[in-house]
């Protein structure tokens, strides 16, 4: 399958991230089929996208005349197979759960025709896992996008070992010309690049929680105000180059044996679990939330969001 053969995405769970995964399809020109065993989030399908796509006119990044041609590239269907029956490219966006994964991959592989790309957007198992029981793995892979999808630029791709090179090729490119920053993963890995890293960060920020370091509302802002600051302007590896790897190999010496390193969750969090207070569907995490205000905090986030990424967007050079 080449770039130029695609036509027609087809995206299976249109939830939190299955919609916005559509919607940046959509909006790049692509026709869109979708598909929920959900009823409500089919019916809620356009609405959700043409409130994100007023997001996008508010912060100049959309003319007003393009939402409708947007919405009218968006389909919803009332089965999966009728989603992917046309689609050259298939994600699924789907419950995180492996059996539920490898049902889907079993069971699409004879919905779609030989040459179509079928991708998972997991953040968790790779695409061996997931595919584990399709005839023809090698036009599997994973593509993993990054909430809020419509908005975040980057889309981890990660080839099986038995993906072709010509379908992580065109993976590749499809994500890149409808604007996403594609990173190939070589070679699969558990929590592939970015979970693996973020993981890193929260085991030692929950240590530092658990500690009582610094208040919770104080941790958040001082992440946010250093190294969340300066991520967005350059990667970790090109801080440390500016910083220089002398002095970062000094601080990494002194620091890294007080780090936390052991794999067993700390118990105040345990504890938050076994409450049921889960974050913000709960109304209570390590924060409390108000439930009344929650969507203007999400309106909030993705209009600094939006922000960044149109001064990343800016910032790009052609062949990114």
């Amino acid at each position: 399958m080449e770039l130029e053969q695609i036509q027609q995405i087809a995206v299976v769970g249109l939830g939190r991230m299955g919609h916005g995964i559509a919607q940046a399809f959509a909006t790049a020109g692509y026709q869109v089929s979708g598909f929920d065993a959900n009823v409500d989030a089919r019916d809620s399908l356009h609405q959700r996208v043409r409130s994100n796509l007023n997001e996008f006119v508010a912060n100049d990044m959309l003319e007003q005349s393009n939402i409708a041609p947007i919405l009218d590239r968006l389909s919803v269907t009332d089965t999966e197979v009728a989603a992917v029956a046309e689609a050259q490219f298939v994600v699924e966006a789907i419950a995180e759960e492996r059996n539920t994964k490898q049902e889907f991959f079993s069971r699409i592989e004879d919905a779609v025709a030989d040459t179509t790309i079928i991708a998972s957007n997991s953040s968790t198992f790779t695409i061996s896992e997931s595919a584990v029981r399709m005839r023809r793995p090698h036009r599997a892979i994973v593509t993993h996008w990054f909430n809020p999808p419509h908005i975040v630029p980057t889309v981890e791709v990660v080839p099986g070992p038995e993906t072709t090179d010509e379908i992580t090729e065109t993976t590749i490119a499809l994500h890149r010309k409808i604007g996403k920053l594609a990173v190939r993963i070589n070679g699969e890995i558990p929590g592939f690049l970015v979970n693996r890293v973020q993981m890193a960060m929260i085991r030692e920020v929950w240590d530092l929680y658990e500690r009582g370091v610094a208040s919770p509302e104080d941790i958040d802002a001082a992440i946010r105000g250093s190294i969340g600051f300066r991520l967005a302007t350059r990667g970790p590896l090109a801080i440390c180059d500016f910083g220089g790897i002398d002095i970062w190999s000094t601080v990494y010496n002194r620091l890294a044996p007080e780090l936390r390193s052991d794999a067993k969750l700390p118990e105040s969090i345990q504890k938050l679990l076994d409450a049921g207070h889960l974050g913000t569907r709960t109304g209570r995490g390590i924060h409390d939330y108000n439930a009344a205000a929650l969507d203007e905090v999400d309106s909030q986030r993705d209009d600094v969001m939006l922000k960044l990424a149109k001064l990343f967007s800016d910032e790009r050079s052609p062949e990114d």
